[in-house]
């Protein structure tokens, strides 16, 4: 059974499974890195030179082959329950925990972050999480089978509650 991580860009998925994985004893894998990876750009690269609808199929790709494999800590990207074929596929073989945090703490967590493309491309940084969390939060509710909030709180923490709850 895979431990499957969700939830929008800042939230901890990356910074939380490290530790989750570790104290597991369990291989991390993470699909934005692994399309990095296999396309040899970054994700805004990827998005410039291919588009969106590229980016999408690839992520899905990735999340099917990953879900294929067992004993995995996997952090998805922000927009992997887009797809509703990519929730059914993680869901097969995982366990998913969504995990939460304030448009406050999201802003001050990546703002500074450059390898992240614009969802929206048009609107200020706030206005932009504000309208993907809008959108995305009833997608992410239907996919989680846990829901964490991580506010405030010490990664470990987190770490913890993952683990108390598997």
């Amino acid at each position: 059974m895979n431990v499957v991580l969700i939830g929008y860009r800042g939230t901890g998925k990356s910074t939380v499974g490290k530790i989750v994985a570790a104290r597991l004893g369990r291989t991390m894998m993470s699909t934005d890195a692994e399309m990095v990876k296999r396309t040899g750009q970054s994700i805004p690269e990827i998005v410039a030179q291919h588009g969106w609808d590229y980016f999408r199929d690839l992520e899905s790709q990735v999340c099917q082959e990953l879900a294929g494999r067992d004993g995995l800590v996997i952090d998805t990207g922000g927009g992997a329950i887009l797809r509703s074929q990519n929730v059914e596929t993680l869901k097969k073989t995982g366990i998913l925990f969504w995990l939460t945090a304030s448009v406050d703490t999201i802003t001050k967590r990546i703002g500074l972050d450059t390898q992240r493309p614009s969802l929206t491309g048009a609107k200020s940084f706030v206005d932009e999480i504000q309208d993907v969390l809008r959108e995305r939060t009833p997608k992410y509710e239907a996919a989680a089978d846990h829901v964490i909030t991580t506010d405030g709180r010490p990664i470990v923490q987190i770490a913890d509650e993952i683990l108390a709850r598997l």
